[in-house]
């Protein structure tokens, strides 16, 4: 499957799927030092610099105590200290800036808007690598907070799953995503790379659309659609308010956005790469 097959199937897919389906998968690359543990990845939505990881140990489910902090480098990147920790994490980023795939800008994580990733259980002084803070992780943090039991070892796994498979991407905790800005960035991209990336993308493209200052607040948006496992603009029983939207005002999430939407979003988007 060539690059321009690769976006059509993914739109596609987008615009038939609404029911996230919650299935198992894992992987990751891990070793162990003698020094404590680090977590060690990149913040993406486009490269977010300058932002703030703050990794948490998980209690039955529920966020507990702070671990360690850190910063990301200009190319997202980080490494954060967890001590002598074991179970399993969340990482979260906020503030930094990044560029925006829609419109070129350097945009700022709007205040309120974060970035979210968990891990199953970590092993004492682990060194942990490659770990990906980005939209889809940030989907999958909160479809497991809302699980039964809350962010489980099983929970992690399960969610993880489900929106990778939503989105076509085998492992969206470790698979580093094509970067949509970079000329050329999918001719040596596997698909789920290029799945990966234009997924991201397609979301900044549906921000712009809808007309929010800042396409933070989509990610914030799709976060609390995911939370319930269905892709329907609702949470729960009430509708996703979406921020960003500029003079402080706010609406109610199109019933069709993680689906449909995206998938029309990704379509402009390749029309756009391609001319």
């Amino acid at each position: 499957m060539n690059r321009s097959d690769s976006f059509r199937f993914l739109s596609r897919v987008l615009a038939v799927v609404a029911v996230v389906s919650l299935t198992a998968c894992g992987g990751g690359g891990t070793s162990v030092s003698s020094l404590g543990g680090l977590i060690g990845g990149t913040g993406f939505k486009g490269p977010v610099a300058g932002a703030t990881v703050a990794a948490y140990g998980l209690n039955d489910g529920v966020v507990g105590v702070q671990l360690g902090t850190a910063k990301t480098d200009a190319n997202g990147n980080f490494s954060v200290s967890i001590g002598s920790y074991a179970g399993p994490v969340m990482l979260q980023l906020s503030a930094g800036s990044y560029m925006d795939e829609a419109s070129g800008l350097t945009m700022p994580m709007a205040s309120g808007d974060v970035m979210t990733a968990v891990l199953p259980t970590v092993a004492a002084n682990a060194t942990v690598s490659g770990i990906q803070i980005t939209p889809l992780t940030s989907m999958a943090q909160t479809m497991a907070q809302h699980l039964s039991g809350g962010m489980t070892d099983a929970n992690i796994r399960l969610a993880n799953a489900a929106v990778g498979a939503y989105f076509l991407v085998g492992d969206i905790v470790y698979m580093q995503p094509m970067n949509p800005l970079v000329a050329d960035s999918g001719s040596a991209a596997s698909e789920d790379a290029i799945h990966y990336g234009m997924a991201m993308a397609a979301m900044s493209q549906y921000a712009k659309d809808l007309g929010m200052a800042s396409s933070s607040a989509m990610v914030t948006a799709m976060m609390s659609d995911a939370s319930d496992g269905i892709m329907d603009g609702m949470m729960g029983t009430g509708p996703v308010m979406m921020g960003g939207m500029g003079m402080g005002m706010g609406m109610a999430m199109p019933a069709p956005a993680g689906t449909s939407g995206l998938a029309s979003a990704m379509s402009t988007r390749h029309r756009i790469s391609r001319a």
